[in-house]
């Protein structure tokens, strides 16, 4: 089995935090995203992971090196192929296509699950989906009795179905994918400028491919700072019942109301941090009152009271109370009285 996962878009809406490292780097409960989002797959598949292909930007040498880490993490060989245009789904999928072969789990790294079931291998390919309210702001599919997908739509005006495409695919033959992606590109078969996935998978449907639904239990959204910090907040409430507090952690006069993640060597002195909060390595806080927030590494806050914020790395922030969205090295400093 393996699994590719494009990341090459630039992070628009999580901006500022994505000014310095890219979206699926962002911590959720002391853990990368994308780090969650492999972790979660490789717990529902029932074959071991071969490769995990990332398909990303220009993102350097360390943001790289730290993505193989995650492939090892599974017991899988990481590999990096790069995006270098904003063509669409599709293209990037393409530009792994070396990975494009055998069972295949595509997975784009801007969304999170929880899932209860075991992935059927045996399926010609299966489209994870979530039933969604308002499903006009997204791609949906509709199904027939047996729950075989017998349409895509992109965004409907009108209600189709409520069954959302989350962004996770199963194909069990990768070298049918990669040649239906080729042939969109040959074949200029654009919407707009990009290449869609989805005008691959029609034409694999119409040429009698089976594709079935998965539904996942829950559909995690990483797109802006408000939907991150709430997947933060399940995330904690899934981990719960672990130590999340690391060993190496210093709490001096402070209250941890549970559930908190504290990384290695962060130090918390006369505060009260939690519910709902994530403190990244090396990162001091003090005379502070923090809630549901993710707060990053190696920053120091003094004399804050803050809720549904996300603070970035090497932040100096003190005496202020907000809802707030601080990117990496900003310096801020009020009134503490």
């Amino acid at each position: 089995m393996k699994i590719i996962v494009p990341m090459a878009g630039m992070g628009k809406r999580m901006r500022p935090h994505t000014l310095t490292v890219p979206k699926p780097l962002i911590p959720i409960a002391g853990k990368p995203i994308v780090y969650r989002l492999v972790e979660d797959i490789a717990k529902v598949c029932p074959e071991p992971i071969e490769e995990v292909a990332f398909v990303v930007g220009s993102f350097g040498k360390e943001v790289e090196d730290r993505l193989i880490d995650v492939a090892a993490s599974v017991g899988a060989k990481g590999s990096i192929y790069y995006q270098n245009e904003p063509l669409g789904t599709a293209h990037a999928v393409l530009c792994a296509e070396e990975a494009l072969s055998g069972k295949v789990i595509v997975a784009f790294a801007d969304t999170l699950f929880r899932a209860d079931f075991t992935l059927d291998t045996g399926e010609e390919g299966i489209i994870w989906v979530q039933q969604v309210p308002d499903p006009s702001a997204f791609g949906v599919v509709t199904v027939n009795d047996q729950q075989i997908i017998t349409g895509f739509v992109e965004k409907p005006k009108q209600h189709i179905s409520d069954l959302a495409i989350i962004g996770i695919y199963y194909f069990k033959d990768g070298d049918n994918l990669r040649n239906e992606l080729q042939y969109l590109v040959d074949h200029d078969v654009r919407r707009g400028t990009e290449y869609q996935l989805t005008d691959a998978l029609e034409n694999m449907k119409n040429k009698g491919v089976a594709f079935k639904t998965g539904q996942v239990t829950e559909w995690l959204d990483c797109g802006n700072k408000n939907a991150t910090v709430a997947t933060n907040r399940r995330y904690l409430d899934y981990l719960q019942h672990q130590d999340l507090v690391d060993s190496s952690a210093v709490v001096e006069n402070s209250v941890i109301v549970p559930p908190v993640y504290v990384g290695a060597g962060a130090v918390l002195r006369n505060s009260v941090i939690g519910p709902h909060v994530s403190v990244g390595k090396g990162t001091r806080i003090s005379q502070s009152v923090v809630v549901n927030s993710i707060i990053q590494e190696n920053s120091l806050l003094r004399s804050v009271n803050l809720s549904n914020s996300m603070i970035g790395n090497f932040v100096e922030f003190q005496g202020n109370s907000s809802d707030l969205s601080i990117g990496d090295y900003a310096l801020l400093r009020g009134s503490t009285d």
